[in-house]
């Protein structure tokens, strides 16, 4: 499936601007969606006025490509070791399309900025990561300055 976005974008810019993504806290998982900009209601995992957002990577499929489930999982393995040897508070997830067609691993991630967040996507051969905060949901390009910004919900 490719789909195009604004100039300076990645080729599947569109898919990622509606791509959902489960988070798994303990026992309880939490789908962020994303919605109109200015809405964001449901579950924000870390204190609202604490400025910190949440970041999505995945080590799945480098450069937009199906890669095998061997090397998706030894890459992803290495994402996981990266982020606990950083000391990274983070928690399971699954990014993908809205109907469960297309998922994908990753991790949610706290304590990076978003520039070492694109920078630990770009180290996987990432498009883009996911970044989430009390007021926003937005796609952050690793390879240029693009940005797409919406609101979300979780539940």
């Amino acid at each position: 499936m490719h789909a195009t976005g604004a100039p300076g974008t990645p080729r599947n810019w569109d898919l990622y601007r509606t791509a959902v993504v489960d988070i798994r806290f303990g026992k309880r998982t939490v789908r962020v969606e994303p919605r109109p900009r200015g809405t964001a209601e449901g579950f924000f995992p870390v204190p609202d006025g604490s400025g910190t957002t949440v970041h999505v990577i995945t080590a799945w499929n480098p450069r937009g490509r199906t890669a095998s489930d061997d090397a998706n999982a030894r890459d992803q393995r290495l994402l996981l070791e990266e982020v606990r040897h950083r000391g990274l508070t983070s928690w399971p997830a699954v990014g993908g399309d809205v109907c469960g067609t297309h998922r994908e691993e990753s991790v949610a991630v706290v304590g990076l900025s978003d520039a070492a967040a694109r920078a630990l996507g770009r180290r996987f051969g990432q498009d883009a990561v996911f970044a989430w905060t009390p007021g926003a949901w937005r796609v952050l390009a690793c390879d240029t300055d693009a940005v797409a910004v919406s609101g979300w919900v979780s539940a």
